[in-house]
């Protein structure tokens, strides 16, 4: 909820176009139902999208053409290790130089460099990420099929031209990874990135309907409207100071004109 207020909110501050894409590269956790209730969610709200939706699953030829690129230039490797292999949030390169083949059984990592990434995030300021330190090699395949996440939303960002990506500070860490994939691939100016404060229930834990947390349709059901949903959660992401009820189309007052939350 506080993603979409910022995305509409800031892309109309900024004259821009909202792009609605359906991640839903990981196949095995992804289901129908849960796409058919985030758009109806997103419609009984007033939030539309200019573009979409695109759905990730639709078409998986992009993102073999991008690794048929890194392919070429020896940066992608099979990996055979499990979970319980690496037991580390950063992976060690076991499998680098061992020359396991690209088949369906195995992972597929891209071979990354020590090299800095630096960024000015919109809302948080200037960053510095070593990715290599964070999480080495990264994995773009997993051992099922699925692209990752760092895969997918890289590739379609440059693919479909995206300029501002605005998403919450618990995924602040992709970046540097996603900066430097999309360098490897051939983007010459990375996107800009805005990460925006998340609605939390206490000071470590974000509120999540997975957890059981009150959901647009458990407020819908309780006879709120949709401007009083938003107005809420405005407030619980800080953009006002009360739960003032307000309108999908206002939330253009929330940032003003050319500037950033």
């Amino acid at each position: 909820m506080a993603n979409a207020i910022f995305v509409w909110g800031l892309a109309g501050a900024e004259g821009g176009r909202v792009l609605l894409r359906i991640e839903d590269h990981d196949r095995v956790r992804s289901r129908p139902a849960f796409e058919a209730d985030l758009l109806e969610d997103l419609a009984w709200l007033g939030f539309r999208a200019d573009e979409g939706p695109v759905r990730q699953s639709d078409d998986d030829a992009p993102y073999a053409a991008a690794l048929e690129r890194l392919s070429a230039e020896s940066l992608v490797y099979g990996c055979d290790c499990t979970r319980r292999q690496i037991d580390a949030p950063v992976y060690s390169g076991r499998c680098r130089d061992r020359g396991l083949p690209l088949t369906n059984d195995v992972g597929w990592r891209v071979r990354l460099l020590g090299r800095v990434e630096t960024f000015d995030d919109l809302r948080l300021g200037p960053q510095q990420q070593t990715p290599a330190e964070q999480c080495g090699d990264l994995l773009i395949r997993d051992r099922l099929g699925n692209w990752t996440y760092q895969w997918a939303a890289t590739t379609d960002d440059l693919r479909q031209g995206i300029t501002l990506v605005i998403r919450g500070e618990d995924l602040l860490d992709s970046t540097g990874r996603q900066i430097a994939l999309a360098r490897l691939l051939g983007r010459r100016e990375p996107a800009a990135f805005l990460h925006h404060s998340l609605v939390m229930k206490s000071p470590t834990q974000k509120i999540s309907k997975s957890d059981g947390d009150t959901g647009v349709r458990d407020l819908r059901r309780a006879g709120w409207s949709a401007a009083r949903v938003i107005g809420h959660a405005a407030w619980l992401a800080g953009l006002q100071p009360a739960g003032e009820p307000i309108e999908c189309s206002d939330l253009v007052r929330l940032f003003g004109q050319s500037t950033h939350a």
